[in-house]
């Protein structure tokens, strides 16, 4: 999916201004560290300046299309996962990006999902401290 190499792309040169265009206006980013998702287009950018600062040597290692249900309308809709590794604070980081598609091919529902637990509360206490930093929280 063209969207998702662009976004891949962006996301490992840590080109912030690549993403722009990729999310819908009202995108929304569902967090490990937070219940509630983060939503529109402004506040999921902000939040990837955050993480673009907060990971270490992140890399995507894989990904898989297909389709699933979208967690806002449970609408089916073309989805790719892809599959990354990183540090935070000098953990190491599995996760993967589950991104749902528009009609239009732009990014309308985000997930991401990390393990181990160590590293979901060394991301968290770095987002939050970043997000405050950044005056979005």
């Amino acid at each position: 999916m063209e969207t998702a190499e662009r976004f891949r792309a962006a996301v490992e040169k840590r080109d912030l201004t690549g993403l722009e265009d990729l999310f819908t206006e009202d995108v929304r980013l569902y967090s490990p560290v937070k219940f509630t998702p983060f939503e529109g287009r402004p506040m999921v950018l902000g939040l990837f300046g955050v993480l673009m600062r907060v990971f270490e040597d992140f890399r995507y290692v894989g990904d898989f299309e297909g389709t699933a249900q979208t967690s806002a309308d449970g609408a089916e809709a073309p989805a790719e996962v892809l599959l990354f590794r990183a540090a935070v604070d000098g953990r190491e980081i599995h996760g993967i990006d589950l991104l749902h598609f528009d009609e239009e091919g732009r990014i309308k529902e985000f997930t991401v999902m990390v393990r181990p637990q160590s590293a979901v509360q060394a991301l968290g206490q770095a987002v939050l401290a970043g997000l405050v930093a950044a005056g979005l929280a």
